[in-house]
């Protein structure tokens, strides 16, 4: 078995890159017509073009949604590769064999596209309830800390009840409660008004 991928539809055309000097000249790449594939890269769940001569890539150009394939002539097409920094262009025996690679192109591209939209509407999904749920946990606990102040001590008698002698231990802080225990009660009564 060869690699991932498998092409999903081939041709034969004679391969040319515009002259990174120039920008206008086509320079060609292949001595001859060579076979020009469609693969799909199932584990970037992405579309390519590639062309070998021999062993050699000529072509290896990944699609993107915002690519355009243009026919230039009956049978000459091309298509700009940003990432490769380089046009493509492709010679083909008969219009025939051009407008079924223009064809597959747009097919292969709106794929791309839909992939595109699919893989971020995926992170979207994943972000979102972990969003909700962190919302629902920094609301529980700033409701008793903004209601009793700043005394953190306070935090837990105050939540648990009115009641003191109902929790005998209550911090182990006997001396605190005499003293406080007038703030207490209020805070204790401000947190029922406010429930």
């Amino acid at each position: 078995m060869g690699g991932v991928e498998q092409p999903i539809f081939s041709t034969r055309a004679h391969v040319f890159q515009i002259d990174p000097n120039t920008k206008k000249n086509w320079v060609p790449t292949s001595k001859h017509a060579v076979t020009v594939s469609y693969f799909y890269d199932s584990t970037r769940n992405v579309y390519r073009i590639i062309s070998l001569d021999g062993s050699k890539a000529i072509i290896n150009s990944t699609i993107t949604p915002n690519m355009t394939f243009t026919k230039t002539s009956q049978k000459f097409g091309q298509w700009a590769d940003s990432r490769a920094n380089t046009v493509y262009g492709l010679g083909f025996s008969s219009e025939h064999h051009l407008s079924k690679f223009a064809e597959k192109f747009q097919e292969f591209k709106e794929a791309a596209r839909l992939a595109k939209e699919k893989s971020q509407e995926k992170m979207e999904l994943t972000s979102t309830p972990s969003q909700e749920s962190a919302g629902g946990d920094i609301q529980s606990p700033l409701t008793p800390e903004s209601i009793n102040g700043t005394d953190d001590e306070r935090t837990p008698e105050v939540t648990q009840n009115s009641e003191p002698r109902a929790e005998p231990t209550q911090n182990a802080l006997p001396f605190t409660h005499r003293y406080r225990f007038k703030t207490w009660t209020l805070n204790c009564s401000r947190i029922q008004y406010s429930l």
